[in-house]
């Protein structure tokens, strides 16, 4: 399970009071996506002017000073030196620079001195409210030579309240000096969401509800208006975690996790409880004797650690008890690898299977309505999988109050297959148990050396054809499945932009704009193929990446990926494609326009956006759009529409939703996928219910 790292106003910060009026999110109505804006850079440091702009060191002894040694651009950079500590470093005050609920993306270029050799840098920001200091990372851990620059970069929303707030650099550990140059702090000016396409929720009324993991930020502005649109579900991605709410034993915090509670209240959604207990993201106080040194398995040892799981899951479970309706009681317990498929972790070690049977036990107590789930990643994996369910078997039979099992989902472009998808949900249907998927998303990526600035368009038509691969299965087992979560809300904020390499990755349904992507159409129903072109990601071996700490598919399963079989589906939001759609719509003689652009192709394949406009005095109820290929090209995916392809000949027809077009200037717009080869000309013709239109 991944950390969802709550990432960035205007000077000193009053206090956030989030009331539940405040909290009901207004979506005002814009129509279809728009065009990323340029950035905005609010502050940069080039330190050409002979000074340090501002910078200043975190502690009392290290020197940060300008320096002519050596300079990505121009001549100087900033250079710190004499560090007694790996958290000495360069420090700038941003307070009165930043706005609260902006995402910033924080760009530093940095190198080693000369002599120091190779060194690990990471940034991260600092933010004190009322004496109460915080730190998060912007940039992971990351080497840094004498012999170059290195860029460092990252987002970051400051979502809470804060009297201080500044970025620093430092090193993991040792004391090397180091440059940066070229600081940049900018913004992307937010996108208004698109109102005008179906809600996830509503898609899927009938199957089960659709839940995000978010933090502080998904709450504000129009994250927060597109969160309150598509989903009916949250998970606190980090606020109910044991680091986040009980720091210090008996010293508790609420304030993230109600933020995120009264949000769900405002806006009529489900709250997954997430987590209470995990090897990670544990204090180091839980697993210290009385004496304050590191546990051994002894009796008294314990006693002591199972008296404070109870005491922590009383307090957190029993704050919520009235609004979490499904808690992830333990997150990740199983270690294939293990004769017994149990981790060994301290919570193991000292206390064996009674940390698991306590934390269920005392949960139920405290929150009698919630239902109650044990919760891993790579369930999809048979060695894994088979241990999760004799445990789940063993528990349940000694009468443990287990409700249900959550798989995490996380995956990429290749893998999990929907077959390896279904035999994960099949395998404990007879347990009797609900299933949740419970931190879905899919890596664009299936190796670690690889790294895009944007997504490749292959690469998010591969994602999209993964995504309805899960999602036909989830939908088959709709009966079992009684959640289903996103590991994140959109890809400007992911866990895995810092997992298991710092790059930018674009793992779920909506752009870093905030837009639908190919994936969001592939689920919706708007593309219901026909025809055996349908998309598929490449059928190469690419193992998932290595896992320590934290999750992430196991490269100890390396799955084959190959295309996912059609699996046996429930009826689609939207009507299915016949090999000859004949919708009854009204004919408009001369009365339609089409507009057709290739937005993006490459040596294979390339996206297509459609726009019919009609022209006429009458509304069109009903549509059916055709044209023929000259150079041998198929679609394989559509969205907004429902295709059908016959040899050259293609028929786009209306989803169920955007079957009207107004008369005398109203639109209709679909997307699509196909792949090519030699050339890509554009069709000659386009009938729309069976008369010609004009184009451009």
């Amino acid at each position: 399970m991944p950390t969802l790292s709550s990432r960035a106003g205007r000077a000193t910060l009053g206090v956030l009071m989030l009331t539940l009026s405040a909290l009901a999110v207004v979506v005002a109505a814009t129509s279809t996506p728009v065009r990323a804006a340029d950035p905005v850079t609010v502050l940069s440091s080039g330190f050409e002017d002979g000074t340090v702009q501002g910078w200043a060191r975190r502690g009392t002894v290290e020197l940060v000073e300008n320096s002519s040694a050596v300079a990505r651009t121009g001549t100087r950079s900033l250079l710190t030196s004499g560090r007694t500590a790996a958290w000495n470093g360069p420090s700038r005050d941003l307070l009165t620079t930043v706005a609260r609920g902006t995402r910033y993306t924080y760009s530093v270029w940095a190198r080693a001195a000369a002599g120091a050799g190779s060194v690990q840098l990471r940034m991260s920001v600092e933010r004190r409210w009322q004496g109460t200091a915080n730190y998060e990372q912007v940039v992971n851990s990351t080497t840094v030579t004498d012999g170059g620059w290195t860029q460092l970069t990252g987002g970051y929303t400051l979502a809470n309240d804060a009297d201080f707030f500044a970025v620093y650099v430092e090193t993991v550990s040792g004391t090397a000096s180091f440059h940066i140059d070229d600081f940049s702090l900018s913004y992307l000016p937010p996108s208004p969401i698109q109102t005008d396409i179906p809600s996830l929720k509503s898609v899927f009324a009938n199957d089960f509800p659709i839940g995000a993991a978010v933090g502080r930020p998904q709450l504000l502005a129009e994250r927060g208006q597109l969160l309150a649109k598509h989903f009916n579900s949250v998970t606190a991605g980090n606020a109910m975690k044991w680091d986040a709410t009980e720091p210090t034993e008996g010293v508790y915090n609420w304030t993230d996790a109600d933020a995120i509670v009264a949000f769900a209240r405002a806006n009529a959604m489900k709250v997954r409880g997430h987590t209470f207990v995990w090897h990670n993201q544990t204090p180091a106080w839980v697993f210290n004797d009385a004496g304050g040194q590191p546990m051994t398995a002894t009796a008294a040892n314990k006693t002591l650690l199972l008296a404070r799981l109870e005491a922590h899951i009383r307090a957190v479970g029993g704050r919520y008890a009235d609004d979490v309706s499904a808690w992830d009681v333990v997150n990740e317990v199983i270690d294939e690898n293990q004769s017994d498929g149990l981790r060994r972790s301290t919570w193991y070690t000292i206390t064996g299977l009674d940390y698991i049977r306590t934390a269920f036990r005392v949960a139920r107590q405290v929150a009698p309505n919630a239902k109650l789930f044990i919760n891993d990643y790579n369930t999809n994996v048979p060695a894994k999988r088979d241990k999760l369910y004799n445990l789940v078997a063993q528990l349940k039979a000694e009468g443990v109050p287990i409700d249900g099992v959550g798989h995490q989902q996380h995956g990429n472009i290749s893998w999990p297959t929907g077959a390896e998808t279904d035999s994960m949900i099949a395998t404990f249907v007879p347990l009797g148990v609900e299933q949740q998927i419970t931190e879905m998303d899919a890596s664009i990526y299936t190796s670690s050396s690889e790294s895009f600035t944007t997504p490749p368009a292959d690469r998010l038509a591969s994602q999209a054809a993964r995504y309805k691969a899960w999602f036909d299965v989830f939908r088959k087992y709709k009966a079992n499945i009684t959640s289903v979560t996103l590991w994140g809300l959109a890809d400007d904020e992911t866990w895995l932009d810092s997992y298991p390499v710092s790059r930018k990755d674009f793992p779920l349904l909506f752009d870093v704009q905030l837009q639908a992507k190919p994936a969001y159409w592939s689920i919706i129903g708007g593309a219901s193929p026909t025809t055996s072109g349908q998309a598929s990601p490449s059928a190469s071996v690419s193992p998932s990446p290595s896992r320590s700490a934290s999750p992430s598919p196991s490269a100890s399963a390396s799955p084959s990926a190959s295309p996912s079989p059609s699996a046996s589906r429930s009826p689609s939001a939207s009507p299915s494609a016949s090999a000859s759609p004949s919708p009854s719509g009204t004919p408009m003689p001369g009365s339609c326009r089409v507009k057709y652009t290739v937005t993006n192709q490459w040596n294979t394949g390339f996206q297509g956006d459609v726009v019919i406009t009609n022209t006429g005095s009458a509304a069109v109820n009903g549509w059916a759009l055709r044209w023929t290929f000259a150079n041998g090209q198929v679609v394989n995916q559509s969205w907004s529409s429902v295709y059908a392809q016959s040899g050259a000949n293609v028929t786009i027809t209306n989803a169920a939703w955007n079957a009207a077009i107004g008369a005398n200037g109203g639109t209709a717009s679909f997307g699509f996928l196909s792949s090519w080869s030699g050339s890509n000309p554009a069709p000659a013709t386009f009938t729309l219910n069976g008369s010609v239109c004009t184009q451009g």
